[in-house]
């Protein structure tokens, strides 16, 4: 089952473009799953938030149990968030890619932020040194897995187009099988940094309006995720009827609700 979804999603990368949407649990995973997407992809953040906790507080072995559970409960590839590997010495990130691909996942993705506000970005060599030791890992756990490597300037306030097209052609040539930089939301850009990868894939965040699956698909964009973005809008449901009963005492917002009983029936 994992060496044809590991297959499967390999395929999806060779053409056209595929939505690669985010869930946050195993509820959530399995209803997606119903709507026909052809894959899944985990959020550090979701999960982060479904455990009471900002998105950089999760550790290594938490995620690795959410791996398992996502992976477990679906029979589409799961595309791991794998945040920066949860190390930053290549040798740990390699230790921690070869744990990564022991859960059942089809592929996952590192990234190149330190968590450093003086600092934000690994340093260029170290970066794409975890891309490749990523790679490594990889290889000699003979899964074959996807591996996106990321480039994070446009979430940590190092928004240079430039450096992260620099960056991304560096995570190609060290492996990277999937090119992404989210939260670049201008069409131009997006061209760009498919030009630039090309003919590796690239995948998209789209994490607000900003364009539609056909129009990235005109762009060249092989992939889209939509991060923590589902989630959020889960809780900008649940917090937006709490606060009223919290503030006015009234339940308007219990109408028209889903049968969500209905989604997991046999």
């Amino acid at each position: 089952m994992v060496e044809d979804r590991v297959a499967e999603f390999h395929r999806l990368h060779r053409a056209g473009c595929f939505v690669m949407p985010n869930p946050w649990d195993v509820g959530s995973a399995r209803v997606l799953e119903g709507m026909g997407f052809p894959a899944l992809a985990t959020t550090s953040a979701g999960l982060a938030w479904s455990l009471g906790l900002p998105d950089a507080q999760v550790t290594r072995d938490q995620t690795l149990e959410h791996l398992r559970l996502i992976a477990g409960a679906v029979s589409v590839p799961v595309n791991a968030d794998f945040t920066n590997g949860y190390a930053v010495d290549p040798v740990d990130v390699a230790a921690n890619v070869t744990l990564a691909a022991q859960t059942g996942i089809a592929g996952l993705s590192i990234e190149d932020s330190s968590g450093d506000e003086a600092e934000p970005l690994f340093a260029f060599d170290l970066a794409v040194e975890r891309v490749a030791a990523a790679r490594r890992a990889i290889d000699e756990s003979g899964t074959g897995i996807v591996l996106t490597g990321r480039s994070e300037g446009f979430v940590c306030g190092r928004p240079d187009i430039d450096e992260t097209i620099r960056r991304l052609r560096a995570y190609a040539d060290a492996g990277a099988d999937c090119l992404y930089a989210p939260r670049i939301d201008n069409l131009e850009h997006v061209s760009a940094i498919v030009a630039a990868v090309a003919p590796k894939p690239v995948n998209l965040l789209i994490n607000s309006p900003f364009t539609t699956v056909a129009e990235a698909a005109q762009l060249g964009v092989r992939r889209i995720s939509v991060g923590g973005t589902l989630a959020r809008t889960a809780w900008d449901g649940a917090l937006s009827a709490a606060r009223e009963i919290a503030e006015r005492g009234t339940f308007s917002r219990f109408q028209r609700l889903p049968d969500v009983e209905a989604l997991f029936a046999d």
